[in-house]
């Protein structure tokens, strides 16, 4: 058996090498661009829990109005397919605190990942919109979203993906979203992601105790459009925590990016690899003692 030749093992290091320079070639140019769109910071130490959003959206959005049972706003976690904003009722360390809950309108979102065919979009503007004649029902939305946010409307003879949209066609017009307008505390206000930050950490430092120290959605799930600052921990009002920073669509390129290399140019590496290292045997004409001789 023949060892394996110098020149032959840098070439297959050479091809190593290659193959992972193609990966992170294409996962450092599958990076998304991130502007500064709009956003929503939500202030929890003012809302009052009037659930005037709840109103304003449903009127917007040409959905049923709001239940006006309150207690139900203790069990309402999420948004459903017939309300697109709760508010919901939470006895916290500190008392009652009001916190309203709907789409985070993500900055990388895993939601337009998932979708095969580009049905949800994130706009340049900001706001994660459905685009009916695109979706083809799959509902993979629903699955890829950290947040559990779209809902199907299962017992619709055409169902559609509610959602909140941040009132886009309204942004569109130059108005504001119909919760910003509608609410009598100024609780949720609209502007630039950027803007919003610098705002949350005005408010933060600038009136120590009153708020924790954290704005949700800054870092959550690689960063979302909606923003929150509380005068609790967001463990205490039902908020996913301990979601991992990095964009979730993130992973996914990168799992997707090594799928190449490993299908193509690691099995071609493998086989040059046995070809250059199993024994050469060469059978000559038999001998006067009839022997083969090994070469």
């Amino acid at each position: 058996m023949t060892l394996l030749k110098r020149r032959t093992f840098l070439t297959l290091a050479g091809v190593a090498a290659s193959a992972s320079l193609v990966g992170t070639g294409n996962a450092e140019a599958s990076v998304v661009a991130r502007p500064d769109g709009n956003g929503l910071l939500i202030d929890l130490t003012l809302c009052i829990g009037c659930r005037g959003c709840e109103a304003a959206c449903a009127e917007a959005n040409g959905l049923p109005a709001p239940v006006d049972d309150p207690n139900i706003d203790k069990i309402r976690r999420t948004t459903s397919e017939v309300q697109r904003v709760v508010v919901n009722h939470n006895d916290t360390s500190k008392g009652e605190v009001f916190a309203r809950q709907q789409c985070m309108h993500c900055v990388d979102p895993a939601c337009t990942s998932a979708c095969l065919t580009k049905a949800l979009y994130k706009t340049p503007e900001g706001p994660v919109i459905w685009r009916e004649s695109k979706c083809m029902g799959c509902r993979f939305c629903m699955v890829a979203c950290p947040f559990d946010v779209p809902k199907f409307e299962f017992h619709s003879a055409v169902p559609r993906i509610e959602k909140c949209e941040m009132c886009f066609a309204r942004q569109q017009k130059g108005q504001k979203p119909a919760c910003v307008e509608s609410c009598p505390a100024e609780a949720v206000i609209v502007g630039k992601r950027s803007e919003l930050l610098e705002i949350a950490r005005q408010r933060i430092y600038g009136t120590p105790g009153k708020y924790v120290s954290h704005i949700y959605g800054e870092r959550e799930a690689g960063g979302t459009s909606v923003l929150y600052i509380s005068p609790v921990p967001f463990s205490e009002l039902g908020f996913r925590t301990g979601l991992d920073e990095t964009p979730y669509p993130e992973n996914q390129r990168n799992f997707l990016t090594a799928v190449p290399v490993v299908l193509t140019l690691w099995p071609a590496f493998l086989m040059a690899l046995r070809s250059s290292t199993q024994s050469r045997v060469v059978v000559p004409p038999e001998s006067e003692t009839g022997a083969d001789e090994e070469v």
